[in-house]
């Protein structure tokens, strides 16, 4: 028996012989296509090559492309376990020419690896073509000696591909299989083609037109290839089924989930493994490339997906998560076709046994009330709009789970009733929302929200996507047009900008139409919906229109690792002055990281030095930066700091980081552990340095660090080795003794002060070196009155000269009015005996405002005083003298 890994690798293997380059699956996220949900084709990934935009070094590919079809357009969701060939998740296997080869080249390969390399019996093909592709048909006739009775002629869409309403279309050509007529069903094209006897196995696009508006068409220059074969209906044929599930990779999966709920594989759970098996798949492989669970946009069809399987496990009577522990299984299975399986498996098994742990919790709850409204009704009514809308609003379950659930029970909904109840709440919403006070909060980015849902963020592992251009606004309207020149905000259905939060900035970049170009130069956010403020400078950009998004990834990098580091610094923080350290404000910018923090005086020089090595040893050390989607209350149970600003919802995302012996997480042994909704680096050597430039204090009870990373960091401490180089060679002395040489010239440099200020003094007692005659006393009012005018002599000599003075005078008054650097300072001393009947405050401040100052200070026996400058020293001598005579 071919396994389903077999016959991958057959395809791939054969194609590969043939010239073609073998391509990698594209994530399931398409990042080149904005209608698109998820990756749901092998073309996907190969679109911009189809059209000319984008060239590669081949021209002939093969790919096994991972799909998943459970949202928009393409929805299988309802039908999967239920049927034998509805998948939420499936693989395409294909193979593809871009202007190279044609029909008389990709009808043969399809024949030989199908009948030759895969050993399908020929007797059991037939195939369609589109009705006047007569060149396809009578390809056929020569490859395969088909009659005229097995090419059958369709006339509708179903064998005309197109890319959309305008662009790249051609015919098609599909091979079906006959599983006999043991099977219900008849050929394509006949009333019964809906049947299980006649599958479709493989379709060959012929993307040689291209559309227009007004319905006309012309032959592309570059006529190309689209094929696809989807594996598990391949598998089933090939292993004597017609049923996907009964393959082996499916079997494989189904046994698991009833060796874990210890039930029958095809007895009365016979659907619930086929759905749990199903959605293992879709929803591993979605957390591996990326998606969350959450409440809107991809992340809330994952959840949906989770929720429909767990619903499947509780009806086996899982008590206990189930689908954490089917993983290893999957993993076992398709982690060598799909290496990032294993690459993620913890990530994907933490993340599917929290989900159910929560969801376990509330649905007991919203079962019952399902059963209690059921019980009050008709055996045949539909349950009211109104209780699944409760169901969904209050509980969690969206409208296809209770949908599902009814299904089994021979019921449905009144889905008309679920749709005016959704209407009025929204209307209540609406009418309650005010916005955040801001004058960019105008009520079109509620209606935005209300019409298109929120923004979907791509940035957490891209810089570059395709999105649609939902809006144009400015000035609290939408507008149909903006042209060179016009500022404006545009709204995209999803986006690789961050908008700014949590202390990170908005990101800046461009956003490219086919024939405009807008240079964003902010990113916010409001009500869900991101706001990319720029300038038109090219062309005219309107709503409708695709658009490339490009982050400037230059400064995204830098931006991440000033983020990340911003977390280490946060735990090296915490180890070096204790757990009282709490984030109280940061800025995560291209240029610089700030962080302000709890903590009453500033920090040492041997405490920084310790926090920067800290940093610095983490980062180095090189480790993933892993990101775990939690409750809050969760997170905060194995140790993650939230971050100060934050607003948590119910779920948020945990940010880790670095290697600890003894650390938080669930092993104990994660370094940094903190509640972030930014970007970070992919490894913490990504940062690359950290420099701390200093402490200083922001606000009563906060300091604040300002840092560098990266080339940042390393062009400061260029800027500083070459200021460390320039002192040397002024001091003629290695590097290495710079910090001894310039010791010893302060320490000089303090000594010859002194001796000079001693110097100063000695003069100034004896009057010499223009001070004038020696002073002398005067007696004034029976008290020796002594006053002086110096110059060159610095405020802080004066108390010394007036002590010096006191003891010449014995019993005295002295003022002092000293000229220096163009101010005047005032210093009056009195001798203890004389305190009692003279105040040295009184003197100075009675000679200070006849200098143009204000007031002074000090003590009786002493005091001090400032002013402008000297020049009406004698009017300030007399002001004292005033003073004295009046005591």
């Amino acid at each position: 028996m071919q396994s389903l890994n077999d016959i991958r690798s057959t395809f791939l293997d054969y194609f590969k012989r043939q010239g073609h380059e073998v391509v990698p699956s594209s994530p399931l996220v398409p990042r080149n296509d904005p209608t698109l949900m998820f990756a749901n084709s092998g073309m996907v990934q190969f679109k911009n090559l189809f059209t000319g935009v984008e060239h590669r070094d081949y021209t002939r590919a093969t790919s096994a492309q991972k799909c998943v079809r459970a949202g928009g357009k393409h929805n299988d969701l309802d039908n999967v376990g239920y049927t034998n060939r509805h998948h939420t998740f499936f693989e395409m296997l294909g193979n593809f020419s871009f202007g190279d080869y044609f029909k008389s080249e990709a009808i043969p390969f399809a024949w030989e690896l199908i009948t030759k390399e895969l050993g399908i019996p020929k007797d059991k093909l037939l195939v369609t073509v589109y009705h006047t592709d007569d060149e396809a048909a009578e390809m056929w006739k020569k490859v395969a000696g088909f009659s005229d009775d097995r090419i059958i002629r369709i006339p509708t869409s179903d064998n005309f591909w197109q890319m959309g309403p305008t662009g790249p279309c051609g015919p098609c050509t599909e091979i079906f299989f006959d599983h006999g007529d043991k099977f219900w069903g008849g050929p394509p094209g006949s009333p019964d083609e809906d049947g299980d006897r006649f599958i479709e196995i493989w379709n060959v696009v012929f993307m040689q037109n291209e559309q227009f508006e007004d319905g006309t068409m012309r032959a592309l220059d570059m006529q190309s290839i689209d094929t696809g074969m989807g594996i598990e209906r391949v598998a089933a044929l090939l292993q004597g089924t017609n049923d996907n599930y009964a393959t082996d990779l499916m079997r494989s999966l189904i046994e698991a989930s009833a060796h874990a709920t210890s039930s029958d594989p095809d007895g009365p759970g016979r659907t619930h493994h086929r759905v749990i098996a199903d959605h293992l798949r879709s929803t591993s492989f979605l957390i591996a490339d990326g998606v969350m669970p959450s409440n809107d946009g991809r992340g809330y069809v994952l959840r949906r997906i989770m929720r429909r399987a767990m619903r499947h496990a509780h009806l086996l009577g899982s008590q206990d998560p189930l689908m954490y522990r089917l993983v290893p299984e999957l993993v076992r299975q398709m982690g060598e076709a799909y290496p990032e399986l294993r690459r993620a498996q913890s990530l994907i098994e933490e993340t599917l046994k929290l989900e159910e742990t929560r969801f376990k919790q509330t649905l007991d709850r919203g079962l019952k009330l399902l059963d209690d409204e059921l019980s009050g009704l008709p055996e045949d009514a539909a349950l009211p709009g109104a209780s699944a809308f409760k169901l969904y609003d209050t509980y969690g379950f969206p409208l296809d789970l209770t949908q599902d659930a009814l299904r089994e029970k021979g019921r449905t909904v009144d889905t008309d009733g679920f749709d005016s109840a959704m209407a009025e709440q929204k209307a209540k919403a609406r009418a309650a929302w005010s916005g955040t006070g801001e004058s960019a909060d105008a009520a079109i980015w509620f209606d935005l929200a209300d019409k298109n849902g929120a923004t979907e963020f791509l940035g957490y592992d891209t810089e570059t996507a395709e999105g649609q251009i939902l809006a144009l606004v400015r000035d609290g309207v939408a507008i149909a047009a903006a042209g060179p020149g016009d500022t404006v905000t545009v709204v995209l259905n999803q986006t690789p900008f961050y908008a700014e939060s949590g202390g990170q900035v908005g990101d800046t970049g461009e956003i490219r139409t086919e024939s405009a170009k807008v240079r964003i130069t902010e990113t916010k956010k409001v009500n869900g919906i991101f706001m990319h403020i720029g300038e038109v400078v090219e062309g005219t950009v309107k709503p409708g229109e695709a658009a490339i998004l490009e982050v400037d990834h230059a400064r995204r990098g830098t931006i991440r690792a000033n983020h990340s580091a911003t977390h280490l610094l946060h735990e090296a923080l915490r180890e070096a002055l204790g757990d009282h350290v709490a984030q109280r404000g940061s800025l995560n910018a291209p240029d610089r990281l700030r962080f302000d923090f709890s903590h009453s005086q500033a920090l040492s020089a041997q405490e920084l030095a310790k926090v920067e090595a800290d940093v610095n040893r983490y980062i180095w050390q090189n480790t993933p930066v892993e990101t775990r989607i939690m409750t809050p209350d969760d997170a905060r149970a194995i140790g993650a700091q939230a971050l100060f600003g934050e607003k948590y919802g119910d779920e948020v995302r945990v940010v880790s980081m670095g290697r600890a012996d003894t650390g938080k997480g669930h092993d104990g042994k994660t370094y940094s552990l903190e509640l972030c909704g930014g970007t970070h680096v992919v490894q913490t050597g990504d940062i690359g340095l950290c420099v701390i430039l200093g402490d200083s204090a922001s606000s009563a009870g906060v300091r604040r660090i300002e840092a560098l990373t990266g080339q940042a960091a390393m062009d400061y401490l260029g800027a500083q080795s070459d200021r460390v180089s320039e002192i040397a060679a002024m001091l003629k002395a290695p590097a290495a003794e710079v910090v001894e040489r310039v010791k010893a010239l302060s320490d000089e440099r303090k000594a010859l002060a002194n001796e000079v200020a001693q110097l100063r003094r000695e003069l100034a007692m004896s009057g010499g070196a223009g001070q004038g005659a020696a002073p002398e006393a005067v007696e004034v009012n029976g008290i020796k009155f002594l006053a002086q005018v110096l110059t060159g002599v610095s405020g802080k000599d004066l108390p010394a000269l007036i002590d010096a003075h006191k003891d010449r005078l014995g019993s005295g008054v002295v003022l002092l009015i000293a000229d220096a650097d163009g101010r005047a300072a005032v210093a009056a001393g009195v001798t203890s005996d004389l305190t009692d009947r003279v105040s040295a405050v009184d003197l100075v401040r009675a000679a200070v405002p006849a200098l143009g100052g204000k007031g002074g200070g000090g003590r009786a026996d002493m005091a001090q005083g400032g002013a402008k400058d000297a020049a009406n020293a004698a009017e300030a001598i007399a002001a004292a003298t005033a003073v004295i005579e009046g005591q």
